[in-house]
C-alpha cells in the first residue's frame, strides 16, 4: 500500500478467493501550513484458505482514500479508519461487502466492496475505482 505503517483491526471474512481482510495504512503527506501532517488509508488483502500465512493478493495502492469532505475535515483531518467489514447476504449478493469505517474521527461512513469472479494479477485504477463506492451513514 505503500504507507508508512499498516495496521489491522477488523476481523477477517471468509470469502470464495480466501480471507478478506481490510487494514488502514498511515502515510506522511507533503508539509503544509499547519495541517495534519498523516493520511490514513484503507487497502485489502486476501489470505489462503488453508494456508493464511500465504498472502494471495494485497492491494498495492489504497482502495480507500479520504477524498470526501467528511474525510478530510474533522477532529482529525485526512481519515478513513476501517472498523467493520459485514457480507450483504441479505441483498442475495454474497460478494458484496459493507465496510464500515471512520471519517476523519468525526463521522462513520460505509463502502462498498464488490469481490471480483477472480484476483486481478496486478492492480489497475479502473477496477478500484468500480469495485469502491462510499458516504457517510444517514439518520433514518
Amino acid at each position: 500500500m505503500g504507507a508508512a505503517q499498516d495496521r489491522h483491526r477488523n476481523s477477517p471474512i471468509l470469502t470464495k478467493h480466501g480471507w478478506l481482510i481490510v487494514y488502514h495504512g498511515v502515510s506522511e503527506l507533503p508539509v503544509t501550513s499547519g495541517g495534519h501532517p498523516l493520511c490514513y488509508s484503507a487497502g485489502v488483502m486476501v489470505l489462503s484458505k488453508q494456508h493464511p500465512r500465504l498472502i494471495r493478493y494485497r492491494s498495492v495502492q489504497p482502495v480507500l482514500t479520504p477524498i470526501l469532505p467528511e474525510e478530510r475535515d474533522g477532529a482529525v483531518a485526512n481519515v478513513v479508519f476501517p472498523t467493520g467489514i459485514d457480507r450483504r447476504d441479505d441483498l442475495g449478493t454474497p460478494d458484496r461487502f459493507d465496510v464500515y469505517y471512520g471519517m476523519a474521527d468525526n463521522r462513520i461512513g460505509v463502502a462498498r466492496l464488490d469481490l471480483p469472479d477472480r484476483l486481478p494479477r496486478e492492480e489497475s485504477p479502473t477496477r478500484r475505482s468500480k469495485s469502491i463506492s462510499r458516504g457517510p451513514l444517514q439518520k433514518n
